[in-house]
């Protein structure tokens, strides 16, 4: 054996300098030949094949319109491009191979100028649709006239106003415990008038993704309807109604969620949330209404019509928004134009009828809609209701909008006073001692005074008694309460009557007669709790 030590007389650092430059890869200027891969157009077909697979994934999630005026459309098409130039530089082994990858970066310039093209696109887009340029054309995408309130408001009795806001209602609807099991109920309800009784209704949701693999064959049994006067909450069961559930819905997955199936249904359109809701028959529907960019490529947003989708079958037609309004067998559709749109078309008018730079520096007549809204019934249909206050103030307003959810008709009413909010502490303050809240006012005409309407509730989310405040001044108020007046229809007239002897204190309105405005009780809805869905 051979008891010599090895000679270890070797650089550490020039090893792994040497084994560096076995593996280094040369840098583009060192490159003397840029080397075509063989069999391109293969490999080409490959690159298209796998950008084709990322691409239905990819619209599968993302649902874009094919639609010049989707910004998701540009959006899901840059990243087409990409994942094309990555396949391509994958399949052509440019990761291996310097000289390859000189190659590919040659033959990407025409992806990079699709890519640019686009950018370009939405860029000049955003640029001819900001206010700045536009701000004429934002100004009238809604036309307001003047609404005369004695007589709008005439037939609208406090006795026959929901007594419940979205919160409050939404509260009610998610404590049914029918089907709880399998069953939650959805945040989102929709406040619709069915046969001139004002309603919301809302969808059920899967429990969980189990109950969904559990029930989704059969779909949803049943959807929750709550009369917003007499506080009465029904499940309507759709398969003893109508011989089957709910199949399509925004709580399904797959082809039978309802956007992708709308999606699939009408390619090209801008989808807003679709709204759930009931024809006379109680039949259930999804009512979509389809926007437009009115202003440049992505400005101006309005409503151009509407997609009404049978939510047991799934069957879809589409109606202009002309038919929609005009149509008397189309009159059960209450909301077309969403909330949100209409309060800022209303924004957009309040502070840019004057021109942009008027909006900012001088503000002469800009005004917004106040903080909250709420929904009247009348006419048969939903209307908006905020106040209308100025852009550096919300302390109070000096008017009042609503606007048609159906038809966007919209009416102004000059008539300075208290905000919803400081209305909503004057009920509250007058309570104090029993801890109530308000809910958001419903603006009532009480012998022709403006008159904030408000619930009373406590900490169990349940109607304990009822307000009245005047829009004119807030210090006058009404109120009633379900235990000292032992009935609801008691509270309510127990409300109206300290309102009215408020207002003649304060001289607000001096000839009022309560006999005029007190109601029969055994004639108040929420007294004898009417069964709508008879």
């Amino acid at each position: 054996m051979d008891n010599k030590i090895p000679n270890m007389d070797y650089d550490a650092d020039e090893v792994i300098n040497e084994f560096k430059e076995k593996i280094k890869w040369p840098k583009s200027d060192e490159v003397t030949a840029v080397v075509k891969p063989s069999k391109m157009p293969l490999r080409v077909f490959i690159s298209l094949i796998i950008t084709a697979i990322a691409g239905g994934v990819a619209y599968y999630m993302m649902l874009p319109a094919f639609n010049i005026k989707d910004t998701q459309m540009y959006l899901f098409l840059l990243l087409l491009v990409v994942v094309f130039m990555a396949a391509f530089a994958l399949v052509c082994r440019a990761n291996k191979k310097i000289e390859r990858k000189e190659y590919v970066k040659k033959k990407s310039l025409v992806p990079v100028i699709i890519a640019g093209v686009l950018v370009v696109i939405m860029a000049i887009g955003y640029v001819t649709g900001v206010t700045l340029f536009r701000a004429k054309s934002y100004s009238e995408l809604l036309t307001i006239s003047d609404g005369n309130f004695e007589k709008d408001f005439k037939d609208i009795s406090y006795d026959k106003v929901p007594r419940l806001d979205a919160a409050l209602a939404d509260q009610q609807l998610g404590s049914l415990e029918q089907y709880k099991s399998q069953y939650v109920v959805s945040d989102n309800s929709t406040q619709i008038n069915y046969k001139n009784t004002p309603c919301r209704v809302a969808y059920l949701q899967y429990a969980d993704f189990f109950k969904w693999m559990n029930n989704t064959k059969n779909g949803t049994p049943a959807y929750m309807l709550i009369d917003l006067v007499s506080q009465k909450v029904t499940a309507v069961n759709c398969v003893d109604k109508f011989g089957e559930g709910i199949k399509y819905s925004p709580a399904e997955l797959f082809n039978e969620k309802l956007i992708r199936h709308l999606r699939f249904q009408y390619p090209t359109a801008l989808l807003d949330t679709p709204n759930f809701e009931i024809d006379d028959n109680m039949h259930p529907y999804w009512i979509t209404a389809v926007l437009d960019k009115t202003i440049g490529l992505y400005g101006g947003t309005d409503v151009k019509g509407a997609i009404i989708t049978d939510a047991l079958t799934g069957k879809s037609k589409y109606y202009d928004i002309e038919t929609v309004k005009t149509d008397k067998s189309l009159n059960w559709i209450d909301v077309v134009y969403s909330e949100s749109l209409v309060l800022e078309q209303y924004n957009y008018h309040g502070k840019l009828q004057n021109g942009f730079w008027n909006s900012l520096i001088f503000q002469n007549d800009v005004n917004i809609a106040s903080t909250g809204s709420g929904n009247i019934a009348m006419d048969d249909d939903v209307w908006v209701f905020t106040g209308v206050t100025s852009a550096e103030s919300d302390s109070s307003n000096f008017g009042f909008i609503l606007i048609n959810q159906r038809t966007k008709e919209a009416r102004y009413y000059k008539s300075a006073g208290a905000t919803e909010i400081s209305a909503q502490q004057s009920a509250t303050d007058a309570v104090q001692n029993y801890g109530y809240q308000a809910t958001f006012p419903i603006l009532l005409g009480i012998d022709g005074n403006p008159t904030y309407f408000m619930s009373l509730y406590g900490d169990s989310n349940t109607v304990k008694g009822y307000a009245f405040v005047s829009l004119k001044d807030k210090t006058v108020v009404g109120t009633g309460l379900l235990d000292t007046a032992k009935s609801d229809a008691r509270a309510l007239n127990n409300a109206i009557e300290s309102y009215i002897d408020a207002l003649k204190e304060k001289g607000i309105a001096e000839n009022v007669d309560k006999s005029n405005i007190i109601v029969d009780e055994s004639k108040i809805s929420g007294s004898n709790q009417n069964d709508i869905t008879n």
